[in-house]
């Protein structure tokens, strides 16, 4: 009776942490919408991450001392490159592109990371399965529906951007598994949040970004809040949380259940338009998404885990 006491709350565990993945880190793109309403993208993001790394770090210190923070040069360098590309090529781009499209549309199109993985494992000579491939072929079919029919819900500027900040996030995850990297994931996780968010300050002031206090509006102020508090830190817990309590398989469907919850937050909140063909466009990337990591999750020959999308 116990045992089945125990599964039923660990059951429940799971399901509770993996609701607070879907809806967090689908509430991320609306949350950067709303902040860079009045905040430069950059400048914003660096406020966020070095925010969450500052708190994220003085959890660990108190809870654990300086231990977790011990470690090599080279895991600190490898660290710090993820974070230069996860977040201020990834995450900052997404600002930059909310800026001329919607958020729905970012969250769609930012979708498309797990098949820029397969991409890279192929270009570094890895054999993906056939439906492996198929699901790719599908998923970029979906983002070039999405991307020409962008029509009145962005730019096409933005749309290149995110597809570059997707393509930055892509390399960033893919190197994560390969490069010397800090033991403890918290530890990384707060240097490569405190390195991306140095980075955004590089690349905001070289941009001419100023962040002017005065015309920040609360509503701007509660986001970024949300976005530190709620997006990084108790979205990236539960995330941790689940990799060692769930199967990756199931933790996964994360990648497709975003954007789902960012397109329909879009439209109920700040009223953005999303036509049919982007529609069309994001169910057959997420078609492709899913059929990639339903492949790669099945037993095969022993080899590292697919990249996973992290959303800090």
């Amino acid at each position: 009776m116990t045992v089945d006491t125990d599964d039923k709350r660990r059951r429940l565990l799971v399901w509770g942490a993996l609701g607070v993945v879907y809806v967090v880190w689908g509430s991320t793109y609306l949350g950067i919408a709303i902040v860079i309403e009045t905040m430069p993208p950059m400048l914003s993001g660096a406020l966020r991450f070095v925010s969450a790394a500052v708190l994220l770090g003085g959890f660990l210190v108190i809870r654990k001392g300086l231990a977790p923070f011990r470690m090599t040069a080279r895991q600190l360098g490898g660290a710090a490159v993820v974070g230069l590309l996860l977040l201020t090529g990834g995450n900052g781009m997404v600002a930059v592109a909310e800026q001329h499209i919607s958020s729905g549309l970012a969250a769609l199109l930012v979708a498309s990371v797990p098949l820029w993985l397969v991409v890279l494992r192929i270009a570094f000579r890895d054999r993906p399965q056939v439906l492996t491939l198929a699901g790719v072929l599908v998923g970029f079919g979906g983002v070039a529906a999405v991307s020409l029919s962008g029509g009145t819900s962005g730019s096409s500027a933005g749309i290149v951007v995110i597809l570059l900040a997707a393509g930055s996030w892509s390399v960033g995850s893919f190197l994560s598994s390969r490069i010397a990297m800090p033991a403890n994931a918290l530890a990384a996780s707060t240097v490569e949040m405190l390195v991306g968010g140095a980075g955004m300050v590089v690349v905001g002031l070289t941009a001419g970004e100023h962040l002017d206090i005065a015309a920040v509006s609360g509503r701007s102020w509660a986001a970024l809040v949300y976005l530190v508090l709620v997006g990084s830190l108790i979205g990236f817990t539960a995330y941790s949380w689940l990799l060692g309590n769930a199967p990756i398989s199931l933790v996964s469907t994360y990648a497709y259940v975003n954007p789902v919850v960012a397109v329909l937050l879009g439209v109920l909140i700040l009223s953005e338009q999303v036509t049919w063909q982007i529609l069309a466009g994001g169910l057959i990337i997420l078609v492709g998404v899913a059929l990639v990591v339903s492949t790669e999750r099945r037993p095969k020959t022993p080899k590292p885990e697919p990249e996973e999308v992290r959303v800090a």
